[in-house]
């Protein structure tokens, strides 16, 4: 039996030698869950697919692409318990989340269910498409701090109506790096003939995975994040019995094929244009590569960063004389720590809103780490990360220098 997380001492020290990434080593980068980070070695595999590429591009993207997309998609397929035929590519989980919502078809009336922590872009998206339709989006408002299941997916529960025709659901919230019930939620909305489109941004590499156990209709993943695959490599699974209706966002070669030999699903999504395949084609080196990591493969991996990730909050909520705002149970490789309310106004840039504090911490005392504003300004949460280049030091390091600012900011 593998010795627990603790025994080997892998919270104390980084569990892999972070030079095996192209972080800054003068930063505490504490904000893996944003973008991710891709390891040399997987950036390198990209760089020789590329080369390839260019070298021949016709030969590549015509006659080898295809065979080679199938191949990832069966690595990929492997690791989140799924079958290869149910699964595309997409750029990242908004792309995954848009392209369903544009595909089904709502009507005037229809009521499309959403909890308030799901994230500000698959949100938007879901309003854009009711208010295409003239449907109504219905929110389910999640207690936070959180208690147990009952209180997560009462809420939900409660908003369904004979008119809700689909609930978006994260997997793991971003604001609060809540690992849903997910399995709970999937079943009790479909014992009531509603389908689920899961944003499961963050879950593959960070939670265990099993696609074709959870049963959902559409689920849409990250592989930049937890997996550490280059930018721009994400999943859409879409249930064998719901693939008819699903169309790429970008209609193309595919929609006409005369083709037999596989699904229109799988013809359509592998050519929208002429593209950079590479991170999708690196999937399954990530795999390989953070799965070699340490002795006991993606297990351990997932192990570990959790393990990190709550005793990092422990410290964190004991510096800053604040309540755990949920049970372990709840948590992956993400957890949240409540600060008080900001006294000064933050600055939205990109898709991010940062206070000065986050600056502060960063320009300051070099710590890469997000303050999220939610629900809303001026509320504010400290959101950690925990991967393998991380250790428990840089926590302890973030809780001192946390007191210290805060202690610093202006009073009203």
């Amino acid at each position: 039996m593998m010795k627990s997380v603790n025994d080997m001492g892998l919270i104390e020290k980084p569990a892999a030698e972070p030079g095996l990434w192209l972080l800054d080593p003068q930063v505490v980068f504490l904000n893996h869950g944003s973008f991710g980070a891709c390891p040399r070695r997987v950036l390198e595999f990209q760089s020789e697919l590329r080369a390839r590429l260019e070298r021949q591009p016709l030969q590549f993207m015509v006659r080898e692409l295809e065979p080679l997309l199938d191949s990832a998609r069966e690595a990929l397929a492997r690791f989140v318990g799924a079958d290869a035929e149910d699964l595309v590519f997409v750029p990242n989980a908004t792309s995954g989340v848009n392209t369903v919502l544009r595909s089904l078809e709502f009507q005037r009336g229809d009521e499309l269910l959403v909890t308030d922590q799901e994230y500000n872009a698959c949100r938007n998206a879901l309003d854009f498409a009711a208010e295409r339709a003239g449907a109504r989006v219905v929110v389910a408002k999640l207690p936070f701090p959180v208690r147990d299941a009952d209180e997560l997916v009462a809420p939900i529960l409660e908003r369904v109506t004979s008119r809700t025709r689909l609930a978006l659901v994260d997997h793991v919230t971003s604001q609060t790096g809540l690992v849903m019930p997910l399995g709970r939620v999937v079943n009790e909305l479909a014992s009531r003939g509603i389908d689920t489109l899961v944003d499961g941004a963050h879950a593959p590499g960070m939670v265990p995975l099993n696609l074709k156990d959870l049963g959902v209709a559409y689920y849409s993943g990250n592989c930049h994040k937890w997996i550490c695959a280059p930018k721009g490599a994400a999943l859409l699974h879409v249930r064998r019995d719901r693939q008819k209706a699903i169309r790429p966002l970008t209609i193309s070669h595919g929609a006409n094929s005369a083709r037999t030999d596989r699904s229109r699903f799988l013809i359509e999504f592998a050519w929208a244009g002429t593209w950079d395949p590479t991170a999708c084609l690196s999937i399954p080196e990530a795999l390989r590569f953070m799965g070699s990591l340490l002795p006991g493969g993606w297990p351990e991996v997932m192990a570990r960063n959790r393990a990190l990730a709550l005793a990092a909050r422990r410290i964190l909520c004991a510096a800053l004389k604040v309540p755990e705002s949920c049970p372990e149970e709840f948590i992956g490789s993400l957890a949240s720590v409540p600060l008080s309310d900001a006294t000064q106004a933050g600055r939205a840039g990109g898709p991010l809103y940062e206070y000065p504090l986050q600056d502060a911490l960063r320009v300051k005392h070099g710590i890469e780490v997000p303050i999220i504003p939610w629900p809303a300004p001026p509320k504010r949460w400290l959101r950690i990360s925990a991967q393998l280049y991380n250790a428990l030091p840089q926590y302890e390091w973030l809780a001192k220098c946390i007191v210290e600012e805060l202690a610093a900011e202006p009073r009203v």
